[in-house]
């Protein structure tokens, strides 16, 4: 496993462990994130998301897999599953990340899902 492949490892078990700090020192300072809700976030936005997902996410679980990198580029498929907070349905999104690095961090990550399949069950 690379450093990079590492890195995206790391970055997903702080995530199973609820440990945002661990996922938040994972991003560069001039990181952007992106996903079908969250758009254009910098470093400081994306790290108050992950803040405010886990401690807000109390039943939060998730799998990771297909981990890849290279020097410059990564990707990793991971599952949640959750309850949506405002309507107490149970949910599950398969997401495909994507990201860039610099300097043994992440500059760039993208997140995609079925935002349909997504909001019919939240």
């Amino acid at each position: 496993m690379n450093a990079n492949e590492q890195l995206i490892q790391h970055f997903y078990t702080c995530f199973q462990n609820k440990d945002f700090k661990g996922m938040q020192a994972c991003y560069a300072d001039n990181a952007i994130f992106n996903d079908a809700v969250f758009k254009n976030l910098n470093a400081e936005q994306v790290k108050a998301m992950w803040e405010m997902l886990i401690t807000k996410g109390k039943d939060m679980r998730l799998e990771f897999s297909q981990i890849k990198a290279d020097e410059k580029t990564g990707s990793a498929h991971w599952d949640a599953y959750y309850t949506f907070s405002s309507t107490g349905n149970k949910v599950v999104n398969r997401i495909d990340a994507s990201f860039e690095f610099e300097n043994g961090k992440i500059v760039k990550h993208t997140d995609d899902f079925n935002f349909y399949i997504w909001a019919k069950q939240a």
